[in-house]
Parts: structure tokens; C-alpha cells; sequence
């Protein structure tokens, strides 16, 4: 194995004996089969969309194959060779139907040269043997792997916030199709570093689209989420704890949990579906427990009640609370109970997460504090004038944008203390886990106005760019560099990939990326990134501080 596709990578160099993220070699071996066979069905879909050829399955199951890919989504060799199964029956399919409208239209066979993804005919005994060929450093050429692997990673990140959407009947085929096209782009041996230096800015464009995507479904299903306190404590009952992305997932249990006894607390990425006024409105939705996503191993034993994993991530579980947790959509774990999908329309059925809940019974009951959230787009544009009254006034004088992803490296406990010393007279915007480093210190207020304005789960960073873009109209400034906002991000996996590259389409610059820069930039790349756009890696906190608030 080979990967490096997160920022915990082994050695800041890559993984090759097992993953930091706890994924055995044959499963992420399994996960870059099923990345080139997803590349074999970008090639016929494209050509076959030339033809008027369509097939929604199909384009559906390539956003599905790279989210599943992401780190800490998918650790099952089995579950993945499923996957794999299922992308050469769909390539096939395509490529069926494109050469029989092909031969059928022009009356002549089809001849050109095709890619080895697009017609590689292999099965389960294969699958190993084939997935060493085909992974990450097959590409020989340092800078163009480096560029295909950027572009893959920002591509897995669009999967995920449209398959999202998607799950809430919202859907938009340019996005799928550039996706498509762009994986098939990187099958190309003659393709060039301008090449995909384009697709990859073109990437950001669609990253931006992914996440006004998933913002629609989700507020038009649940509402504009609204300034909410959450209560960071549990009760003496039966208990659920939900982590990862999916609020369909979340409202379903809802739904079927009323009436049991039963509380619902959310984790992790979760926290922010408080502020839904649709999600909201359940009595036995009582609060968050926990934190971000890498202290599940704690967390998870401590919490004592049942566990549903909705997305990512997850963390491999102890055997301790391993009976208790629940995975459900692409996440999966061997040895877990596994919650299938929807049939026919109709709802997950919850029913063992339940069971298992009632056979638990109370779990211990503890004091908390409280998190105030619900600070996305509509929300925010309401504070606007009072927000840039206080600017005026001086009482505001810079934001610092903090999104993107938490995790384990002690490195990280730069963040608590970036946040920690900023000036009273500064305000954090957040979105995603990252916020865990920092939402529980208090930090107080401007005037009312909380000095830590949580926008909500990663995808929500796109709120975090339209309040800026806003801002930007709003003053009449020409640059959106020019605004009183600095941008401190971390970032771990994929979907942190995209919001930086939707991040970049949108012109902002001078972003402090960390806690390490990417192990998959190689040096040349590296340096074209940081001179174009550029982004550096984080220092002390004092040097940043000071060349930040000046």
C-alpha cells in the first residue's frame, strides 16, 4: 500500500504498512482498484453523454465510489469488493449501450484506443494483484502524480457534499459530469501539468456548486438553522450518540425513537444539526457529547449507551464498545452491525440501534456546558448591520475564518492557543471540527455578538465565503483579500481539500493551511501553489499572530 491522501500520512511521507487511520494494506489497496475502475467508468460515461446517453445509476455510483474512499469512511475489504463488483457491472453497462449507439449511428465499429480501466475484465482473486499495479505510485512522474492525486482528493471531497445532497433528493448533473471527466482526464499518459493545474481551479468551481448544492437541500428539508445553545452534558435514560454528516439519517431516528424513552445526543460533526428548526422540534433531541472525531475511542466508551455511524468518521472501534456501534450509508467497519439502505423510498430501519439502546439502558448522567451554533448564511446576513456597526465603532477590528477539520497530531494544540490569544476585539468564524479546539474555552462576546460564530459542518464553510463575498458588496471593496478577514485553516482529509480549492476559485489568498502542508504537493507543485495562491503552512503562534493583525 501506498497512501497519503490525509495529513496524518505515516512520517509526513505516506503510509506503506499499514494506515495511520487504522486501514489495513489490502483495503486501501481494494480502495485504488476501486478509484481506476471508477476511472473506466468516467471514460464511457463521458463518451456516452456525447451521444445522449445517460445513466443516472451510474453517475450516481461514481460520487458514491470516491466518498467511500475518503479517509476513515470505509475500513472493510469486504464492503469495498462489493464496490468493486458493482463499477465494473456499471462500466460495462455504459460502454455497452455508448458502442451500440456508436456502431448503430455511424455504421462502423469502434476503433479508438482505449484506456486498460475502461476494458480490464478481473475478479475477486485478482483484485489484489491488479490493485498494486494500478495505486498511487504507478504514476512514475513526481509532479503529474502529484497534480492527478490533488485533483483526485479534491474531486472525493465534491463527491461527498453532493452524494449528500443527493440522499435529500437533490441532485445537479454538471457536477457528477465534471467529476466524471476529470477522473477520466487523469487515465490520459499525455496529459500535462497546465492540464491539470485547470482542472484542478476548475475543480474549485464545482466544489463551490457541491456545497450551494447540499446548503439548498438541507435548509429547504430542515430550514435556515437558527442561533441555538446545545447542552454539552447527558441525562440519566437510554441513549443514542450519532456522529458523521447525514441529517436524513438523524431525522429518521428521530422519528422512530419518539415515544421510547430514549434521548438522542449528536457528536462530532453532528453538533450543528441543532439549529435545524425541523430537526430541532424533537423533544429527545437533548444535546452533543463529545468532541471531534479522533477522540472516539474515549468518548464512544465513556458514553455508555448505543453508537450510529452515519458518514465519516470513524475510527476503528474497541472491542470494549465494538457490540454497540452501528455504521450505516458507505460507512463500514468488519464485525459491525451494519443498518442497510433505503428500499422503495421507505426509511432506514433503526430498529437494533434501538434495541440495543433499551438493553443498555440509562447511562450516566453528567454536567455540561453550553455551545451556542446556528450562525450559516441566513442567519448571519441578519447580524450584518449590527456586525459592521461594530466594526465601525472599532469594537470589531478582524475575523479570523478557523474551518476545516480537527485531529490527533499534538500540532494541533496550536489552534487552542491561536484562538486562546487572539485580541478581545477579534471574532472567530468556524465551521467543521476544527472548532473542537476551541469552542469549549470562553472566549465571551463583543456586545452581544459571541466572539466564536459557529457556521456549522465543513460543507458549511461555504457560508463562511458567502458572508464574505457579502461583506465584500456591502463595502464596495474590490478585493476580497481587502476585507478585515484572515484565514487560518486546518485541514485533515478530502472534504478540507475541496473547501480549499472552493477556497481558492473564489479568490481568496494569503490562507494559512496546517497543521503540515499536503505530503502529496511535491516540492515543484508545492512551490507553484504557495507563489500563485499563496498559501503557507502555520509558525508559532506568535509569528502568526503578529503578521496576521498587522
Amino acid at each position: 500500500m501506498f497512501c497519503y491522501q490525509c495529513s496524518e500520512t505515516s512520517k509526513g511521507i505516506g503510509c506503506e504498512a499499514i494506515g495511520v487511520c487504522g486501514k489495513k494494506p489490502e483495503v486501501a489497496e481494494l480502495q485504488d482498484l476501486l478509484i481506476w475502475v471508477t476511472k473506466g467508468i468516467s471514460y464511457w460515461s463521458i463518451k456516452a453523454k456525447e451521444l445522449g446517453i445517460k445513466d443516472p445509476e451510474a453517475n450516481l455510483f461514481v460520487a458514491e465510489a470516491l466518498f467511500t474512499t475518503i479517509t476513515n469512511v470505509n475500513f472493510s475489504s469486504e464492503r469495498i469488493s462489493n464496490m468493486i463488483d458493482k463499477a465494473l457491472l456499471y462500466r460495462d453497462r455504459i460502454k455497452e449501450s455508448y458502442l451500440k449507439e456508436y456502431e448503430g449511428r455511424y455504421k462502423k465499429t469502434f476503433e479508438e484506443k482505449v484506456p486498460e480501466a475502461a476494458v480490464w475484465k478481473g475478479n475477486r482473486e485478482s483484485y489484489l494483484d491488479k490493485a498494486r499495479e494500478v495505486g498511487v505510485l504507478s504514476e512514475k512522474d513526481e509532479d503529474i502524480r502529484s497534480l492527478k492525486e490533488f485533483l483526485i482528493y479534491g474531486l472525493k471531497g465534491i463527491a461527498a457534499y453532493t452524494d449528500h445532497a443527493y440522499i435529500l433528493k437533490h441532485t445537479k448533473d454538471d457536477i457528477l459530469y465534471f467529476i466524471q471527466n476529470a477522473l477520466a482526464e487523469t487515465l490520459r499518459n499525455d496529459i500535462t501539468a497546465d492540464e491539470l493545474e485547470k482542472l484542478i481551479l476548475e475543480a474549485g468551481k464545482y466544489a463551490v456548486e457541491a456545497m450551494a448544492l447540499l446548503d439548498k437541500a438541507n435548509t429547504s428539508t430542515y430550514g435556515h438553522p437558527e442561533i441555538t445553545e446545545v447542552y454539552t452534558g447527558t441525562y440519566n435514560a437510554p441513549a443514542i450518540l450519532v456522529s458523521g454528516h447525514d441529517l436524513l439519517d438523524l431525522e429518521e431516528l428521530l422519528k422512530q425513537t419518539e415515544g421510547t424513552g430514549i434521548n438522542i445526543y449528536t457528536h462530532g460533526e453532528m453538533l450543528p444539526a441543532h439549529a435545524y428548526p425541523e430537526l430541532k422540534k424533537y423533544k429527545h433531541l437533548v444535546g452533543n457529547y463529545g468532541s471531534a472525531w479522533w477522540k472516539q475511542t474515549k468518548e464512544f466508551e465513556e458514553f455508555g449507551g448505543a453508537i450510529l455511524m452515519t458518514t465519516n468518521c470513524l475510527v476503528p472501534p474497541k472491542e470494549s464498545y465494538k457490540d454497540r456501534v452501528f455504521t450505516t450509508g458507505l460507512v463500514g467497519f468488519d464485525g459491525v452491525t451494519h443498518i442497510p439502505n433505503r428500499i422503495d423510498g421507505k426509511p432506514k430501519d433503526f430498529s437494533p440501534v434501538i434495541k440495543k439502546a433499551l438493553e443498555l439502558g440509562p447511562i450516566p448522567e453528567r454536567e455540561g456546558k453550553k455551545l451556542v451554533i446556528g450562525f450559516a448564511h441566513n442567519q448571519l446576513e441578519k447580524l450584518l448591520d449590527v456586525v459592521l456597526k461594530k466594526v465601525e465603532e472599532g469594537k470589531i477590528t478582524k475575523f479570523f475564518v478557523m474551518a476545516g477539520c480537527d485531529g490527533r497530531l499534538k500540532a494541533r494544540e496550536y489552534y487552542t492557543e491561536f484562538a486562546r490569544k487572539l485580541p478581545q476585539n477579534t471574532v472567530i468564524l468556524t465551521a467543521g471540527c476544527a472548532k473542537y479546539r476551541y469552542n469549549y474555552l470562553d472566549l465571551g462576546d463583543i456586545d452581544g455578538i459571541p466572539r466564536i460564530i459557529d457556521a456549522g459542518q465543513c460543507n458549511d464553510s461555504y457560508s463562511l465565503a458567502l458572508i464574505a463575498l457579502k461583506l465584500k458588496e456591502i463595502l464596495g471593496v474590490d478585493d476580497i483579500n481587502d476585507l478585515p478577514i484572515e484565514y487560518n485553516i486546518a485541514w485533515y482529509e478530502q472534504k478540507a481539500v475541496a473547501v480549499l480549492l472552493a477556497l481558492l476559485y473564489l479568490g481568496v489568498r494569503k490562507i494559512k493551511l496546517g497543521p503540515v502542508l499536503p505530503a502529496f504537493l511535491s516540492p515543484n507543485v508545492l512551490k507553484v501553489v504557495a507563489e500563485k495562491f499563496n498559501i503557507s503552512t502555520i509558525s508559532t503562534v506568535e509569528e502568526d499572530l503578529k503578521q496576521m493583525l498587522a
